[in-house]
Order: C-alpha cells, then sequence, then structure tokens
C-alpha cells in the first residue's frame, strides 16, 4: 500500500473490457469505498499496446477519483512520447534498471532521468526491486518519491481474518 491505497493490477486483456469501468464505478458506490484510497496499476507495456483503451480507461478511473501508476516504466516502446498524454499519478520505474543502478552508470542514469522526468510532470515515482540499503539510499538522494523491494519490507504470511 502507497499512502493508504491499495493498488490493483489490471491485465493487458482488461483495458478493451467494456464492462470494466462500469463494474469498477458500482463496486465503488455499492461498497461505499473512498476511490481516492484505490489505484489501478497498468504496465506500460499494455498501455502502449492498446494506447487509446488505456488512456480512456486512466481517465475513467481518475474521474472516479482513483489513482493509477504506470508499471514497469522504461520497458516499453517511446515510453516518454506516451508518457505526455498519459495522465497518471505514479510511475514504477522498472526493477531491471533499479537492480543495475549500481554497476551500471547507464542504468543509474536512466532512473535518474525516468525520475526527473516524472517530477517535470507532476508525477510521483516508485523505484520497483530496492533491494539493498545502498540502492535505497541513492533513489533518496535523486529525489525518488516511494520504494518497493526487500529493502523496505519483506514479504510475509498474509494475515488471519
Amino acid at each position: 500500500m502507497l499512502d493508504g491505497t491499495l493498488f490493483i493490477n489490471l491485465s493487458a486483456t482488461s483495458l478493451s473490457d467494456e464492462g470494466l469501468r462500469g463494474f469498477i464505478g458500482e463496486q465503488l458506490v455499492t461498497h461505499g469505498l473512498d476511490p481516492s484510497r484505490i489505484g489501478f496499476e497498468i504496465t506500460e507495456t499494455a498501455a502502449i499496446a492498446d494506447f487509446d483503451c488505456a488512456r480512456d480507461l486512466i481517465q475513467t478511473l481518475r474521474r472516479y477519483g482513483c489513482k493509477v501508476s504506470l508499471d514497469d516504466f522504461g520497458t516499453g516502446m517511446s515510453s516518454f512520447s506516451y508518457l505526455k498524454s498519459l495522465t497518471v499519478d505514479f510511475i514504477k520505474i522498472d526493477g531491471s534498471f533499479v537492480r543495475r543502478m549500481r554497476r551500471e552508470p547507464v542504468d543509474s542514469a536512466i532512473v535518474e532521468a525516468v525520475n526527473n522526468i516524472a517530477h517535470i510532470s507532476g508525477i510521483r515515482t516508485i523505484a520497483e526491486f530496492v533491494e539493498d540499503d545502498e540502492v535505497m539510499r541513492h533513489l533518496r538522494s535523486i529525489g525518488v518519491d516511494f520504494a518497493q523491494g526487500w529493502a523496505v519490507e519483506k514479504p510475509g504470511p498474509m494475515p488471519a481474518t
């Protein structure tokens, strides 16, 4: 959870599901959910593959008051040109770059560039696969907003109900 927000991953096929938008809206109302505490993650690759559907779905979710995150950012084609047209709240910087930051100067530069462009666009950033304190310190020093990985919290069992 991020800022008390529960994020739900959407599959590539769900982007073009005509009934999904209405279903989400109905569930928010039926269950009295605070939409500002619900977020949806869409992979960059899925968004680019079906750009118009992704853009329309993102606009609808944001109209409902939900947050939207573009996941695995940096792995798709023409990332920055699409970013200008997708009004998301968060970008999750792909872990393949984060993991190699210490060994590969280009990966470090990519993480920093994505973070800077996101911030200029008013988008908050999340670094994936943050596995140690050294990477965490570097991400903090360049202003990445949030981190996800073993350096933050170890996976654990589901709590009993």
